[in-house]
C-alpha cells in the first residue's frame, strides 16, 4: 500500500527558502533542489531534498512515500536536474524496495530530526526494521547522464 504525507503550509513555506539557498550552493552539500517536468502540467518543478552516499553511491529518499516528486521522476523517466551552486543534469534510477533497507537506513541517520517522524523508527533501529519499511519510501540512485 502507498503512503503521501503531504508537507503542511509551513513547510512548503520553508522548503522554498532552503530550495533557493541549496539552488545557490549555500546549504550543506547533501541539500539539494531537484527540478522535474511535472507529469501533468509539463511545467518544470522544483524541490529541495536531501541526498545521503552510501556505499559510493548517492541516493534521493522520500521520507514522506510517493510524493509528487516521486511521480513526476517516474514519468519523466527518470531525467532530471539538480542544484547545488550549478546545474547538473542526472538520470534518477529507482532503487527496488528489496535493495532500499541500508540506504533508508543511512539517509535516516543523517536527517532524523527533519524526518523521523516520516518513518516511524528510530535511526538506530536494526536493519529488519528497515526492511519492514522499504517498500514504503522509494529511494533513487543518482547517476549521471
Amino acid at each position: 500500500m502507498a503512503i503521501y504525507h503531504k508537507p503542511g503550509g509551513l513547510t512548503r513555506a520553508m522548503n522554498s527558502v532552503l530550495g533557493w539557498f541549496a539552488s545557490l550552493g549555500l546549504t550543506p552539500g547533501q541539500m539539494i533542489t531537484l527540478e522535474l517536468k511535472g507529469r501533468r502540467s509539463g511545467k518544470v518543478r522544483s524541490t529541495v531534498v536531501n541526498s545521503v552516499e552510501y556505499g559510493g553511491q548517492r541516493y534521493l529518499v522520500s521520507p514522506r512515500g510517493e510524493s509528487e516528486w516521486v511521480r513526476n521522476v517516474r514519468s519523466a523517466g527518470g531525467l532530471a536536474v539538480i542544484r547545488h551552486g550549478k546545474r547538473a543534469g542526472v538520470r534518477l534510477e529507482e532503487v527496488p524496495a528489496g535493495e532500499r533497507a541500508a540506504i533508508i537506513q543511512a539517509y535516516l541517520k543523517r536527517n532524523a530530526m527533519a524526518t523521523k517522524a516520516h518513518f516511524g523508527i528510530e535511526p538506530d533501529a536494526p536493519l529488519p526494521e528497515f526492511e519492514r519499511i522499504a517498500a514504503l519510501h522509494p529511494v533513487f540512485r543518482i547517476a549521471a547522464l
